[in-house]
């Protein structure tokens, strides 16, 4: 930083710095740093170990890709295509790097079974859930310090407890990568104390757009626009150190371009900015909408579905923040209108820009998790404060302490146990795919080798790590007829040792079909495929399970059956009692890993 930065700034300027720093005096967090870290890493970490993959963009996209460049193997997508170059493998090279030191640290060597790819799967999961909880009490002890101590609690109970977060801290996707450095980002703006760190945000926000998803810089607007408001009324020397910091975060980000850029250039062996091209397909092309639309009401249901009551506080958090302001009320170090507004509205943009697209996905919403949580914990924040009035002339003031504390501890406890109850209701419906998997890594079928098999099941394929050597999968002729990904070039002999800029056959960026991805049935030494009884077998989707003549079960788990249970036994957990009416019971089909049975 230049001595300008560091010395006493001339009067004016002075005050342009006082207004951006001023605060109460620093809170100290209920919870030391350490003890809010178990309690972020822990439910991070059993996601990790247990959570199933939910969006098959995850294992083609990202799990893929990394098998290939850590086994030599692996499935591709068209985005991954020299022709279209939409994916940065340097995001894919940091994970790939991860699992193999995973593989070479000492406590590796204490783990009863052999390390194989689908230990090296859960270690990359690991260490994401470890980078989610390092990045969530960082921003936990920036509010608290920054804003209010009960802010930060608040903010810790909504992302601990929160099925959103739960999927989203350990997910392989650029979407949970930009919401780890929107978290630092946030944190960076946010914690004003020794001086505004404009450049720190600005490079946290830059990487989260470069190496993982363009698009999340947006929630960094906010912030940057205030940068330029205090641009506005500062003198030619508060003008200066302003700029100096935006130029600072600026060249920090293009170093990390670079970087990123000379790693796809070597894979690509072309230049390639993948960002722009990003940016450049879902905006200024046909986009993604050829994948499936939905309306504009999905994320207001699926956030719900993943936040409960604090998604309707997040969204209320501005107009409470209105009211205080409106009134005189100081119930946090928001000291200025426009400060709320910087701090609080980021989650409001990025929700509004992403229910305007028609292709909307779940994990679109992950970069904005944090600021929801802030907000919703501010909204909560401000509301008790008013039900702690004591003035006799107020509502508040009139109702009983006990009353007061006895509905919002009941509306809290109902937020958890609903939180609570979507977590083990996906983890207990939808982890089949992934434990039958694990029968593979028996002895008695890891060294046999072959070809594991995926009909209409393909979507649900957990990634190459869950296959032992010799192993490959394939996929045979379903009902669906969409793009499936293909194959990595294993060849080695005059191309080197990924040739990710051979152009592979057979892709296309309009999801049109492509025959040659399949495979005979007849080739198939393992196949994967479930059974649900109500639906009817098709010529291309056959009963393998009910074929007893030419398949055998390795392993069988029960799977959730979607079109026979309820709407509340699809939303959350609910026990398998015999005097529950069918309506509030969960339907249950099978999933099962087969084995071709030889012929005698």
């Amino acid at each position: 930083m230049p001595a300008t930065h560091r010395s006493k700034p001339p009067a004016s300027t002075a005050s342009v710095t006082k207004a951006q720093v001023r605060r109460l005096s620093p809170s100290t967090p209920y919870l030391q740093p350490v003890v809010a870290f178990y309690c972020f890493f822990l439910p991070n970490l059993i996601a990790a170990l247990y959570a199933p993959i939910q969006d098959c963009d995850e294992t083609f996209n990202y799990w893929e890709p990394t098998h290939y460049l850590g086994h030599g193997f692996g499935l591709q997508t068209w985005e991954y295509s020299p022709e279209y170059a939409i994916r940065s493998w340097f995001y894919i090279a940091l994970h790939a790097i991860v699992g193999r030191l995973g593989m070479l640290l000492p406590f590796t060597s204490k783990v009863p079974l052999p390390m194989t790819p689908v230990n090296e799967f859960y270690i990359i999961r690991a260490a994401l859930a470890l980078a989610c909880a390092l990045c969530q009490t960082r921003l936990f002890n920036v509010i608290s310090r920054a804003l209010n101590p009960r802010v930060g609690m608040i903010f810790l109970a909504c992302l601990v407890f929160s099925p959103g977060m739960f999927h989203a801290s350990a997910a392989f996707l650029p979407s949970s990568f930009a919401m780890y450095t929107a978290m630092l980002g946030m944190s960076a703006f946010m914690h004003l104390r020794g001086g505004a760190k404009t450049a720190e945000g600005i490079m946290w926000f830059g990487i989260g757009g470069i190496v993982g998803w363009p698009f999340a810089i947006a929630l960094a607007v906010p912030y940057l626009l205030e940068e330029f408001v205090f641009m506005t009324i500062a003198n030619i020397a508060g003008v200066e150190t302003i700029l100096w910091r935006l130029i600072d975060g600026t060249v920090r980000s293009l170093i990390v371009l670079a970087l990123s850029t000379a790693v796809d250039v070597f894979f690509y062996h072309k230049v390639e900015i993948i960002p722009f091209n990003i940016v450049w397909y879902n905006v200024f092309s046909q986009g993604p909408d050829i994948f499936g639309t939905e309306p504009w009401h999905f994320y207001i249901r699926n956030l719900i579905l993943n936040f409960n009551i604090w998604f309707l506080l997040a969204l209320a958090a501005l107009p409470l923040a209105a009211v205080q302001h409106l009134f005189g009320l100081r119930t946090s170090s928001l000291q200025s209108p426009m400060r709320s507004i910087v701090v609080l509205s980021p989650f409001y943009l990025w929700f509004i820009i992403f229910s305007a697209q028609p292709h909307k996905e779940e994990r679109f919403m992950y970069p904005a998790y944090p600021a929801l949580a802030l907000n919703a914990a501010v909204a909560v924040h401000i509301i008790l404060v008013a039900l702690g009035s004591t003035k006799p002339k107020t509502l508040a003031g009139k109702l009983s302490p006990r009353l007061k504390l006895a509905a919002a501890g009941s509306l809290l406890l109902l937020s958890i146990t609903a939180g609570l109850f979507r977590t083990l209701g996906i983890l207990t419906a939808y982890s089949a795919p992934m434990q039958v998997h694990k029968a593979l890594q028996e002895p008695q079928y890891a060294s046999q080798g072959g070809h594991v098999c995926y009909s209409k099941e393909w979507y649900r394929f957990p990634s190459s790590y869950f296959l032992p050597d010799g192993y490959r999968a394939k996929f045979v002729k379903s009902e669906f007829n969409g793009l499936l990904p293909g194959e990595f070039s294993e060849a080695k002999t005059g191309f080197g040792l990924w040739p990710t800029w051979l152009v592979p056959s057979g892709m296309n960026n309009m999801n049109e079909e492509d025959l040659g991805k399949y495979v005979d049935v007849s080739r198939c030494t393992f196949l994967v495929d479930s059974y649900f009884p109500h639906l009817e077998p098709t010529r291309l989707e056959p009963h393998y399970i009910l074929d007893e003549k030419d398949w055998e079960k390795v392993a069988c788990s029960p799977f959730l059956d979607t079109r026979r249970t309820g709407q509340l036994g699809r939303m959350i957990w609910l026990p398998d009692l015999d005097f529950l009416p069918p309506s509030f019971r969960r339907s249950w089909g099978e999933y099962c890993l087969l084995r071709r049975r030889v012929a005698k």
